[in-house]
């Protein structure tokens, strides 16, 4: 099939400081012919709000038109797959004018993203192009100073909606594990990190990049916490091979 001419752009902006935006997503911003990104029922992108800065540029672009998609965050993946069909049906018809449409996505747009739904609706009839982000686990990595990998050490990324048996598995079979989301479902994972005396090896973090994130290396002082959405537990082994 020959594409229509345009190009959607799903452009990564980091998990929350406006500073770690790279040059090419911040120049791809700022030119965009369309710029899209989810919003929340009260009007609120977490995507524009960090991209405040690229959208601040003088160079950006003066006939630039926004769309957003309202997401109704739900487990019912019926009515959310109707709204992405609505939002890839909008974009097809921009992109058919020979626009280019930049996706604003949290993070990386193909780490757990929401560029990726619009990606598959779109790709078979429009170029699809990926500026890749800082993943909230190279942020947490960061902030905390831990290695994520080294040497022949392997590393396990699940979401923390994962089954206990996957979880108890990941934290046996791999030297650090990330758990995705885990803010709704920390008891749970205290429970089994308490399990498997891995308590000691674990560090939570909230809302890395923002101004209000918080790291708790004493993870027994979160017994009973719920936590944000944007949340992550870090595993890994003390016994490292340093030297």
């Amino acid at each position: 099939m020959t594409k229509v001419r345009g190009t959607f752009w799903g452009v990564g902006v980091g998990p929350g400081a406006p500073d770690l935006l790279t040059l090419r997503a911040a120049r791809a911003i700022a030119s965009a012919d369309l710029l899209i990104y989810i919003q929340n029922p009260r009007g609120f992108s977490l995507g524009r709000h960090i991209a405040r800065e690229a959208l601040a540029l003088p160079e950006r672009n003066p006939n630039q038109a926004e769309l957003p998609i309202v997401l109704n965050m739900s487990k019912d993946r019926t009515l959310i797959n109707e709204q992405y069909d609505q939002a890839a049906d909008t974009i097809s018809q921009h992109l058919s004018q020979n626009l280019t449409a930049v996706f604003l996505c949290e993070g990386d747009p193909l780490f757990f993203g929401s560029f990726i739904y619009l990606q598959n609706r779109l790709q078979k009839k429009h170029r699809c192009r990926v500026v890749p982000g800082i993943t909230s686990i190279n942020a947490a990595s960061a902030e905390t100073g831990i290695p994520l990998t080294l040497i022949d050490e392997s590393l396990a990324v699940l979401s923390s909606r994962s089954s206990d048996n996957e979880i108890e598995q990941a934290l046996q079979q791999f030297h650090s594990l990330a758990l995705l989301k885990a803010g709704p479902h920390l008891p749970r994972l205290l429970e089994l990190l308490e399990k498997k005396g891995r308590l000691a090896d674990g560090v939570y973090l909230e809302r890395i990049g923002h101004d209000d994130q918080h790291i708790e290396y004493d993870l027994t002082k979160l017994q009973g916490h719920i936590g944000p959405y944007f949340s992550l537990l870090l595993v890994t082994r003390q016994e490292r091979p340093l030297r």
